[in-house]
């Protein structure tokens, strides 16, 4: 790599050691969450579950956290290139946050109505998900896999329990939505046809023998009744009867032993920066603030009289907002937004993704529950990446839910940039080409959104209201979020706030702010990481005046993937001198 050794008569550590202090750190981090792997295409521990939940695997998975920063503090950081900083930068990150988040004791809420292992499993097993079903031992392996799940949701109830003892719990609220989960009729049906771990038996590969499809039939139903259905209606139960009685009527984490501290290290991490609740409450007041007037102007420009609140409601329902009859022009029209950006973003950028790119309508089977999406595709080529949109009514589909915002965020350049070029980029250690901080993805997503007027996006009234109400609802996660966890709002005010600003219905608000509860912080990142890359652009543009080159400045920030926000500081401000 061509780096010098320090002259330090310590024993320091080169440069070349730090790509295998990254590379090791990272090996050993799949083996203790296989999951990842998985979803990464890589195959290894295809047939592993480690029970991650409990006592023993976490003091080990700390131990081991402590080992790499030991190895960490040899390296001598002065030596090491400013891409290499980068590198070191993130590791040791990642080392802290891992480490300090089990001071919160975050095992006492294995699983919430939002996220965890219970929720992810039925679409792993049901043959659609990033597990596959191709060939013999993938369907081994999966049935190894589900082995360890009867010990694993055991493992969550003991420590509900402990999380009871030390009146550490979720509020009832939401733990009413958990029961009818766990008992959801397509998980412990009986009636295996329309069992969703029955997937891969009704869609066998094509080269599989009568033979091994007897062999599967057989297997894959045992393993339904012996070990999916008990363990999901015992959870069903216990949540039921002994936990729902010991959850919490607050809504807020605030209200848990030490909770103001659990949140802020909850908001730091989310934000990965160091600014307060109370910080960022503010500028979430100041961002609303300054929305509602944007969203005030595109009112008269329709002549529309009444209050802000009734256009919000009134675009919901208006037929000019609704242009579209079939699927099909639905999908025309978001390739006709790629095919309208494509000239002013090959200015905007020199570095464009090999990956290829795909618009898709969401499958029927998940269509009515599935938002808009990006589904990464794979380094190698095989997988493209696709923006997904569910139509279940085109005739319903309604520009002003952010149409042209939604494919700059998920699509091009949003995340289908970022994240095929974090994954394209072999030089990177494997740890950043498959890290995620939210603060950054997400912001740079929604810092795309911005992009819209310059790449001459935003000109229709409806479409620039729908970019509006993009960026009013991150505005608004920033005060209902730190409302609700700091106990300055409940979550009946935050459900009233929000549909104030946002024109979604009262159940749709419900869902949204119920997620804020149950992942504190999370939706902070979003507009914190925007704020963040909007203002180094401006920052940089000032201070370089003719030196600047956006295309060079997107290319700087992207280049190594996934950081967090501090680090994207030092990063961009060496890129500066460099200029």
């Amino acid at each position: 790599m061509g780096c010098k050794k320090s002259d330090s008569p310590l024993t320091k550590v080169t440069p070349v050691e730090l790509d295998s202090i990254a590379s090791n750190y990272y090996e050993q981090y799949l083996k203790l969450y296989p999951l990842e792997a998985t979803a990464q295409g890589d195959l290894r521990y295809n047939d592993q579950l480690p029970i991650n939940i409990d006592k023993d695997f976490i003091s080990g998975e700390i131990s081991f956290y402590n080992s790499v920063q030991n190895q960490l503090k040899k390296v001598d950081y002065k030596s090491l290139s400013d891409d290499q900083k980068t590198v070191y930068d993130v590791l040791d990150y990642n080392l802290k946050d891992k480490i300090e988040r089990y001071a919160y004791h975050p095992e006492y809420i294995p699983f919430t109505q939002f996220g965890g292992l219970p929720l992810d499993f039925p679409l792993l097993g049901s043959g659609k998900g990033s597990q596959p079903f191709k060939t013999e031992k993938d369907y081994d392996d999966w049935l190894k896999r589900v082995e360890k799940f009867p010990d694993w949701m055991d493992a969550a109830i003991e420590n509900f329990r402990e999380g009871m003892k030390a009146q550490y719990v979720l509020p009832k609220k939401l733990v009413v939505k958990m029961i009818p989960q766990m008992k959801a009729d397509e998980i412990t049906t009986a009636d295996f046809e329309k069992n969703i771990f029955y997937g891969p038996i009704k869609n066998f590969p094509k080269n599989f023998t009568a033979a091994q499809k007897d062999k599967f039939k057989v297997l894959y139903k045992d393993m339904i009744s012996k070990k999916i259905i008990p363990s999901y209606t015992k959870m069903g139960n216990f949540l039921e009867t002994e936990y729902l009685p010991k959850a919490r009527e607050s809504d807020g984490i605030n209200a848990l032993p030490k909770g103001n501290e659990v949140y802020k290290y909850y908001v730091n991490s989310w934000t990965t920066t160091g600014k307060t609740p109370e910080e960022i409450n503010q500028i979430g007041l100041q961002q609303v603030a300054g929305l509602r007037n944007e969203m005030e102007k595109v009112k008269q420009q329709v002549g529309f009289n009444g209050t802000l609140e009734q256009f919000i409601t009134h675009v919901k329902e208006d037929p000019k907002a609704m242009p579209y009859k079939t699927s099909k022009e639905v999908l025309d029209a978001f390739n006709a937004i790629l095919k309208k950006i494509t000239p002013t973003l090959k200015t905007m950028f020199t570095v464009t993704p090999k990956t290829p790119f795909e618009i898709r309508q969401t499958e029927k089977f998940r269509e009515a529950t599935a938002s808009a999406e990006y589904v990464v595709g794979t380094p190698d080529g095989k997988r493209p990446g696709i923006f997904y949109i569910p139509l279940p009514n085109p005739q319903k589909f309604n520009v002003t839910s952010g149409m042209e915002s939604l494919f700059l965020h998920e699509a091009i350049p949003g995340h289908h940039y970022q994240i095929s070029l974090q994954q394209e980029n072999t030089a990177l250690p494997k740890f950043m080409r498959f890290g995620w901080f939210g603060a950054y993805g997400e912001g740079w997503a929604l810092y795309c959104e911005s992009l819209g007027k310059e790449f001459g996006l935003y000109t229709d009234p409806y479409q620039k209201m729908g970019s509006l109400s993009d960026e009013m609802l991150r505005a608004v996660r920033l005060v209902v979020d730190t409302g609700i966890h700091t106990g300055k709002m409940t979550r009946e005010e935050a459900i009233q706030y929000f549909m104030s600003n946002i024109a979604y219905d009262e159940a749709a608000a419900t869902a949204e702010i119920e997620r804020y509860m149950a992942m504190p912080g999370q939706a902070l990142s979003y507009k914190i990481g925007a704020l963040k890359i909007r203002e180094l652009r401006d920052k940089y543009q000032k201070q370089l005046g003719s030196k600047f080159s956006l295309a060079k400045f997107h290319d700087e920030l992207l280049n190594q993937g996934c950081l967090p926000l501090d680090v994207l500081d030092r990063k961009m401000e060496n890129w500066a001198k460099r200029q």
